[in-house]
């Protein structure tokens, strides 16, 4: 580790249109708090390539869907791992940070995900429905999301590679739910009670069965440090299925906990950085 204390580029973008949330505000809440014990700086993700040299680590958080930016971002990715920048969340995550191919795989494993293909052909695949949810690959956000009849969802995309999509039988849920983690540790889980309100959330009580869900995920995803929310829905059964696996740029909803909570929770993420430069400089040697 440095004598001085460490320099932190934090990658968001102020400005972003988040249907329901402000990026701005959660940033600038954790990077007052984070100021306490490391050196940032903000910076748009456009920037983060050309800024990086200099600091300890990267810190990727409401930086906005990559689809935004897509060529910075590959950009960006390449030059950390050609440098050896440490980056949190480390850039092997397994969930959203690679796509959503991570939803195919856990399908064809059984877990309990929403059933997903990535042909329109394997329509057949699924449990049958009157609709379905077709989302592009790379998406976030509900960007390009679209919910569409059964005879729509088994056509090609118009102008567009058969591969850069997702297919998912559309889901009647009773609400969804979000579970947090740092470091595999569980933070804290919010629902929404209306599903016509994703963002309208509030505080939720996992049952033991609830975190076991969520942390099956956690730890296929192999990520020894950064922030993961598992995104879930209560399906007409009863059970969670898994919407998506967050670890790139998960918003964290900081304004919908009570001061002890949140209290709790930037202890738990500056424990967690420094935790992840010693390890990052230990095996820089």
């Amino acid at each position: 580790m440095p004598a001085t204390r460490p320099r932190i580029l934090y990658v968001t973008d102020l400005a972003y249109p988040a249907r329901g949330r402000r990026y701005c505000d959660e940033d600038i809440f954790l990077t007052s708090r984070l100021r306490e014990e490391f050196d940032l700086a903000l910076c748009h993700p456009r920037d983060a390539a050309a800024l990086m040299e200099g600091f300890d680590a990267v810190v990727v958080r409401n930086s906005g869907p990559v689809l935004g930016y897509l060529d910075a971002y590959e950009e960006f990715r390449a030059r950390a791992l050609a440098t050896g920048t440490p980056v949190y969340n480390p850039l092997t995550g397994r969930g959203d940070m690679a796509g959503k191919q991570y939803l195919l795989d856990l399908t064809d494993a059984g877990l309990p995900v929403i059933p997903t293909v990535g042909r329109p052909e394997d329509l057949h695949r699924l449990p049958r429905a009157e609709r379905y949810v077709v989302k592009p690959r790379l998406g976030a956000d509900s960007h390009g999301l679209r919910i569409v009849p059964a005879a729509e969802a088994s056509a090609p995309p118009a102008g567009g590679d058969v591969g850069d999509v997702l297919v998912q039988p559309y889901v009647d849920f009773a609400y969804e739910v979000s579970f947090y983690f740092v470091d595999r540790d569980f933070q804290y889980a919010l629902h929404a009670p209306d599903p016509a309100a994703r963002w309208r959330l509030e505080p939720y009580r996992p049952t033991s069965a609830d975190l076991d869900f969520a942390r099956r995920f956690v730890v296929w995803n192999t990520l020894d440090h950064g922030i993961q929310r598992v995104d879930a829905c209560r399906a007409p059964g009863g059970e969670l299925l898994l919407v998506e696996l967050e670890d790139l740029n998960p918003y964290l909803s900081l304004d919908a906990l009570d001061d002890a909570t949140r209290h709790a929770f930037v202890a738990a993420l500056t424990a967690s950085l420094h935790r992840f430069l010693r390890a990052s400089e230990g095996a820089r040697g």
